[in-house]
């Protein structure tokens, strides 16, 4: 059973008559009358990060990772708390210092302010972050329509060939693996777009589980299909190098998560509109495939050709 299973058997009909909850089908809280978004993510040391060697870049990896949910909403986050449990070694004084500049740092880049939290001691690090905005609207799942353009911000793939990195699986030069790391611990969050996302896309979500995974996600109570060309899907240079030595294939990069770029859905008419924005906005954006209710089955494309889709399906949180 997974995390998705789990809500709706035993979790979606306890907010049936709480609109603001979405029907526990999105990525945030939205209440349309006090106009509050709040998201709320766990982090779990050896799930969600791979240890707390460097503190300072975990903390901002689990920051960007909660104000990411709001921005695919095309809301701003104002405050941020954070509950966080560890033990002597990981709240040294040195980490402390460390995670509080981490803070101060995220904190002047993305314009939200600490507001408050809890600390409690464990064996493990994790943390619980709640990020919270404010907006009239919001940009919802699900609200996308038949024959609609499918777009994702940035580049994907990086993060993931950066935790191979830190994990040892993936042996690089110095320059590469500086370069991957970072995209790992700090993904360059879309925030210049996030004013006017409303304005062109009809359904959306942030890329953290895996592109296909999160993109079913995004559709799953639509009726659609997505069919998805893989030549399209934007991946670095840095990343096209690492492929071109390795001989390795594409999907198995891209399909992972953690890039925490935006996924979305909009009409053709909108075409000139995303082309000229994200031109002035100085952001990458890529038309990747459409939705369709034809097809009856998800399809990912090279060329033309259907690929097997069994082994890119993204991240779950799976229980017995």
């Amino acid at each position: 059973m997974n995390e998705f299973v789990l809500i709706h058997n035993y979790f979606k009909k306890l907010a049936k008559n709480n609109p603001s909850a979405l029907d526990l089908n999105d990525d945030v809280f939205f209440d349309k009358k006090k106009n509050i978004v709040i998201s709320l993510d766990t982090y779990v040391e050896g799930v969600h990060y791979l240890n707390f060697k460097y503190p300072n870049l975990v903390i901002k990896k689990l920051l960007r990772s909660s104000i990411s949910d709001l921005f695919c909403k095309g809301v701003r986050p104002s405050y941020i708390f954070i509950g966080a449990s560890g033990n002597n070694n990981s709240f040294s004084k040195k980490n402390l210092n460390l995670i509080s500049k981490s803070i101060m740092q995220e904190q002047k880049k993305y314009n939200f302010q600490l507001s408050g939290g809890d600390t409690t001691k464990s064996k493990k690090t994790f943390f619980t972050i709640v990020s919270l905005g404010y907006s009239k609207k919001i940009v919802l799942r699900n609200k996308c329509k038949d024959g609609e353009d499918i777009y994702v911000t940035g580049n994907l793939g990086d993060s993931f060939l950066g935790l191979n990195v830190l994990k040892k699986k993936t042996l690089l030069s110095h320059k590469d693996r500086k370069y991957f790391i970072k995209k790992y611990y700090m993904p360059e969050l879309p925030s210049k777009i996030i004013s006017n996302l409303s304005k062109f896309a009809s359904s959306s979500i942030d890329i953290s589980d895996g592109l296909f995974a999160d993109l079913s996600k995004l559709i799953n109570q639509s009726k659609l299909f997505y069919k998805i060309e893989l030549s399209k899907i934007p991946i670095s240079s840095n990343m096209k190098n690492y492929l071109v030595k390795s001989k390795k294939k594409k999907i198995h990069f891209i399909s992972k998560g953690d890039d925490y770029q935006i996924l979305f859905t909009s009409p053709k008419s909108k075409r000139n509109y995303i082309k000229n924005f994200f031109k002035s906005m100085n952001q990458k954006v890529s038309l990747i495939g459409n939705l369709t209710k034809e097809n009856k089955i998800n399809q990912i494309l090279y060329k033309g050709k259907l690929l097997k889709h069994a082994l890119n399906e993204g991240y779950f949180h799976n229980f017995s």
